[in-house]
């Protein structure tokens, strides 16, 4: 096997994921009871999502969310969710950091160690660098995700 047959191995894998999250997402629900919510919108290609927020004290206890839009965003508030639950709302907001780097760069060269674990979770969202337009898909669920976790309730995908 050589080094580009093991790449498209790890691509073909990857596209495999954000189909599955984005098919099947597995936190795709509106939490009842939540501190904090926000909505975002894309209205460049229509993806729009909500996401609802459960706090324990500082930590974010609960996440879900209602998407409607291309496989890329659907899968990137599932694996979002993944990644964010137990987390400080200063982590997550290095966690997004890191992600909109991943997403606008293919790489996340300056990411903390603490961040390792979360950002091998969220890797197969690394390709969507090749695809500028889509960038905005993949970092729509988080903008919505830090606008509720500071109160500002609307975000876009700027």
């Amino acid at each position: 096997m050589t080094q580009t047959d093991s790449f498209d191995d790890l691509r073909d894998l990857y596209q495999e994921v954000i189909l599955d999250h984005g098919r099947r997402p597995r936190h795709a629900q509106r939490l009842e009871a939540f501190d904090a919510t926000a909505k975002g919108d894309n209205p460049m290609c229509g993806d729009r999502v909500q996401v609802w927020v459960k706090l324990d004290a500082d930590t974010i206890d609960r996440v879900g969310f209602e998407a409607r839009g291309c496989a890329i965003s659907v899968a990137s508030a599932d694996l979002m969710v993944e990644t964010v639950l137990r987390r400080s709302r200063a982590d997550t907001k290095a966690l997004f950091e890191a992600f909109r780097t991943l997403a606008r760069t293919g790489v996340c060269s300056d990411c903390a160690a603490a961040l390792a674990e979360p950002m091998e979770r969220l890797a197969p969202l690394a390709g969507v660098h090749e695809y500028p337009s889509r960038v905005k898909c993949a970092t729509l669920p988080w903008h919505a995700l830090i606008a509720a976790l500071d109160g500002t309730k609307e975000a876009s995908s700027e």
